[in-house]
């Protein structure tokens, strides 16, 4: 089958790999749709998530949808012709972690599309069975795909609480902090301050929900007669988002940090979160949260189909990285179809 494998910083194939065989407990899935995260730029530019990693070759792809092979679907006693969303996670459950219901905690987890398991930028990806989800018709491919961005954004509203006419800035206005400003137009947010340095995104960001769309995190000030903001969920892939976000926050405030920073690494103060006394939270990927994700893209509170801006064959797949890494031509979320 062909597949788009990472061999090394910016060197991405498309190439013939063998097509996967399921375990017993698997199903295989048909790629229909595939986006590309942040996560999947951070291997493509670094080699991981953790920093410069040396890389060994692997197919990158781990927000994704797609239909069962018949033999599959016969096995799994589950439709052939049903649009599958799958969650990429693969927790042990059977860890501390996981007994405690923090299944995206988990150390021992297997996590499809990044290193060394295989991804779904490919014609077909072996799941099992418990992974798949399925997704209405009214959600197509692309919008089924990015049910996994919209799930770690509900985890990361879940750690924040938010609270009724509360102000809140969300610092990054890519495909997570778009959905996070969605969500938090429902939560009852007062105010949202979405800021991002692209002004397509700002803008995007205000159509989808936020009040006032800047440039930068000293704006915030601006906007909240010098308070702050009393919630602010940081989103970037920079490493001075945790200070700016601590910047934008109130005396008193919260902050939860869903961003993967450059290099992994994060530049902040002491005394600028000290001082505000301020209440951190890190949020990492999503434990149970597919059904939520389903019922509000299918019900229409949130919308999904403004983040897939571009799509790609699987053989445009290094263009797909490079466009998204450049932020070119108004681009939100690359969608790659197998």
């Amino acid at each position: 089958m062909r597949a788009a494998v990472l061999h090394d910083v910016r060197d991405i194939r498309v190439t013939e790999i063998p097509t996967p065989t399921p375990a017993a407990d698997e199903v295989v899935v048909r790629v229909k749709a595939v986006g590309v995260c942040g996560s999947d730029l951070h291997s493509y530019l670094e080699g991981g998530t953790t920093g410069p990693t040396r890389i060994n070759p692997f197919v990158l792809g781990h927000e994704f949808s797609g239909t069962l092979t018949p033999e599959s679907a016969r096995r799994a006693g589950l439709p052939a012709d049903a649009l599958m969303a799958v969650d990429p996670a693969i927790s042990c459950g059977r860890c501390e972690w996981c007994h405690r219901g923090h299944t995206n905690l988990c150390p021992n987890v297997r996590f499809l599309g990044y290193a060394p398991n295989n991804g779904a930028m490919a014609e077909f990806i072996c799941v099992p069975t418990s992974a798949v989800h399925i997704v209405p018709d009214s959600i197509d491919p692309a919008a089924a795909a990015i049910l996994e961005t919209l799930g770690v954004a509900i985890h990361a509203m879940d750690l924040a609480r938010p609270r009724l006419m509360e102000t809140v800035a969300v610092l990054g206005c890519g495909p997570v902090g778009l959905l996070l400003i969605q969500l938090a137009r429902l939560a009852g947010a007062s105010k949202i301050i979405a800021i991002d340095p692209v002004k397509a995104r700002t803008e995007l960001a205000c159509d989808l929900g936020a009040d006032v769309g800047c440039g930068s995190h000293e704006d915030v000030a601006a906007c909240t007669d010098g308070r702050g903001a009393d919630l602010v969920v940081e989103a970037s892939d920079s490493s001075h988002g945790f200070e700016h976000a601590a910047r934008s926050a109130r005396i008193g405030g919260r902050l939860v940090i869903v961003g993967i920073p450059e290099n992994n690494q994060y530049a902040l103060s002491g005394a600028e979160s000290r001082r505000k006394g301020l209440s951190i939270k890190f949020s990492r990927r999503m434990p149970e949260v597919y059904p939520r994700a389903i019922a509000l893209a299918e019900s229409g509170r949130v919308k999904l189909a403004p983040l897939a801006t571009h799509r790609f064959s699987l053989e445009q797949t290094p263009a797909a990285f490079e466009q998204q890494v450049a932020r070119r031509d108004g681009i939100i979320k690359a969608v790659i179809y197998p």
